[in-house]
């Protein structure tokens, strides 16, 4: 009997174009996998960042994940509303995100927020403005282990800030955020080598601060690629993202990690524009086209190259079309899928190959109320 692949739709005529389609359970199976390769809940927080969906923060929830780690106000304010125990804002709050970060703690007190802090003045400004408010801010020194985006260096300055950040009384100085994006070699071997290394001044850092007396509580570090070889320090907690519901650039760059993508692209053929041609819905709009290409992987159309994109259209060209009519549906993995989903208002969700419902991407955008 023909069997459907795990991506398709039995009827596809109800579902508009473009859509972005989840399976639920795939992403189930992925917060299993996460939880074994973390060896447990205790030392994972999950990034919401890819997802920013509500019922996805609630099926951690009910896996017994009570930790989480977002990168917006929007985000953290999802989470609270989720009732998530533990949240980390993982972005320096600035200008009125200072005070909006404080309002999130007097939303939802049964949530225990913090954010990370990398420059003096704004951790004084926040020292004030929770001494103003009669309370605390709980906060993470932000390092920076060489992906040179955000964070202070974990040598003397690191050294300084810190002590610094526990002399505040505004401040609840919580520990170190540490993110490694940059690393990511395809090989595991070369992958655990070069986190180890990076991760080896701020081990350094760590001892010279407790030998003084000073208590690092915690520290938050990796992303995706690096939580597997993070997951083995002792205190470190590990906060995986896009494996969720994972990407085709993932899966292409680490096949050491068996997660199972959980979204895919559905679309259609608009437009035959010459013979070797097809166009589909799928432009800027609809898929992150920060990527070259490809950017997305066609899934039963891999013989087609992905030659010209704009707003609306993703032009194909392919060594025959003539078994593609305009209306033609399509099914594709984003490369990126973070900020692909970040694009679409709701996902439908998936299972065997019938819709059975929406969810609404709550935190696609920069603000919710707060």
């Amino acid at each position: 009997m023909n069997s459907l692949p795990w991506y398709a739709l039995r009827s596809e005529a109800g579902c508009h174009s473009p859509s972005l389609l989840v399976y639920p359970e795939r992403i189930a199976r992925n917060i299993e996998l996460m939880i074994r390769i973390a060896r447990g809940t205790e030392h994972l927080r999950p990034h919401v960042k890819t997802h920013k969906m509500a019922e996805v923060i609630l099926m951690q929830l009910e896996a017994g994940i009570t930790k989480f780690k977002c990168a917006t106000i929007a985000e953290a304010e999802l989470l609270g509303s989720c009732g998530a125990p533990d949240v980390l804002l993982a972005f320096q709050p600035v200008g009125p995100n200072l005070e909006r970060f404080l309002k999130l703690q007097a939303a939802f007190p049964q949530t225990a927020f913090s954010t990370i802090v990398d420059d003096e003045g704004i951790a004084v400004k926040l020292d004030e403005m929770a001494t103003a408010g009669g309370g605390t801010a709980r906060v993470y020194m932000d390092i920076n282990v060489g992906m040179n985006r955000t964070g202070i260096l974990p040598d003397e300055n690191g050294y300084q800030l810190y002590r610094k950040l526990a002399s505040l009384p505004g401040l609840e100085l919580k520990g170190f955020h540490v993110y490694d994006g940059h690393i990511r070699h395809p090989d595991a071997e070369e992958r655990t080598k070069a986190c180890n290394a990076a991760f080896a001044p701020v081990s350094q850092l760590q001892g010279r601060l407790e030998s003084e007396g000073y208590r690092v509580g915690a520290i938050v570090a990796g992303g995706s690629p690096s939580f597997p070889v993070h997951a083995l320090r002792k205190g470190v907690e590990t906060s995986p993202g896009t494996t969720l519901l994972w990407d085709a650039h993932y899966a292409d760059i680490f096949p050491d990690m068996p997660f199972l993508p959980a979204a895919v692209l559905f679309s259609r053929v608009i437009s035959k524009p010459a013979r070797q041609h097809l166009c589909l819905d799928l432009g800027h709009k609809a898929i992150a086209p920060e990527m070259p290409f490809p950017r997305v992987r066609l899934l039963g159309m891999e013989q087609c190259n992905q030659i010209a994109q704009s707003e609306e259209h993703l032009v194909l060209e392919c060594p025959s079309t003539e078994n593609y009519r305009p209306g033609d549906a399509c099914y594709a993995l984003p490369m990126h899928v973070c900020p692909t989903v970040a694009k679409y208002p709701i996902v439908f969700t998936v299972r065997d190959g019938e819709i059975t419902g929406s969810w609404k991407v709550a935190a696609r955008d920069h603000m919710i109320s707060i």
